[in-house]
């Protein structure tokens, strides 16, 4: 049982290959708002929800189209499309919630549709280019490419943490 250990610290003071701790790939759940598709992790998503009404919730801006009660707990949900200002929104049998659990803060997001789940290795992720005030770069993790099809890859702890979504907090709980 020693002589495991022993060749362990032998092993650990051998040089690692360099790029071998990056060839891990990341799985992201794509979705789509008006034409553009998304990505979002998946590891952050907790369940997909069809649309359903939501209790609005009085001085709330107008991308926070209210709660839900999931299971006993109150759910923030906010609309996408209008959070970037991409048109009016519809909703029809396409439009769907996503569920996000992120720092143990569980949120709702509307989008239009939801596609699937992509695998994208390192390589396939490009840096994100300037987007102007439709997309603040600083919620990007970046551009996912897939033969003919692009991903824009959102950052959505960063998202879901900006000052903005912790006006969600506050006025989930003053409801």
């Amino acid at each position: 049982m020693l002589e495991p250990t022993s060749s362990k610290t032998e092993n650990q003071s051998q040089p690692v290959p360099s790029g071998a701790a990056q060839v891990e790939s990341s799985e992201f759940l794509a979705f789509t708002l008006g034409s553009e598709e998304y990505g979002i992790d998946i590891l952050k998503v907790q369940e997909i929800r069809g649309y359903e009404s939501v209790t609005r919730i009085v001085n709330a801006p107008d991308f926070i189209k209210g709660v839900i009660n999931l299971r006993g707990i109150i759910v923030p949900i906010v609309d996408m499309r209008i959070r970037f200002n991409l048109g009016t929104p519809t909703y029809d049998q396409f439009t769907v919630v996503i569920i996000l659990n992120i720092n143990n803060r569980v949120t709702g997001i509307v989008v239009d549709s939801v596609s699937d789940v992509t695998t994208l290795s390192p390589q396939q992720i490009k840096p994100a280019p300037e987007m102007g005030s439709i997309l603040s770069t600083d919620y990007l993790i970046g551009l996912g490419t897939l033969d003919d099809r692009m991903l824009i890859l959102v950052d959505i702890d960063k998202l879901m943490t900006s000052s903005e979504m912790g006006l969600v907090d506050h006025i989930v709980a003053g409801a």
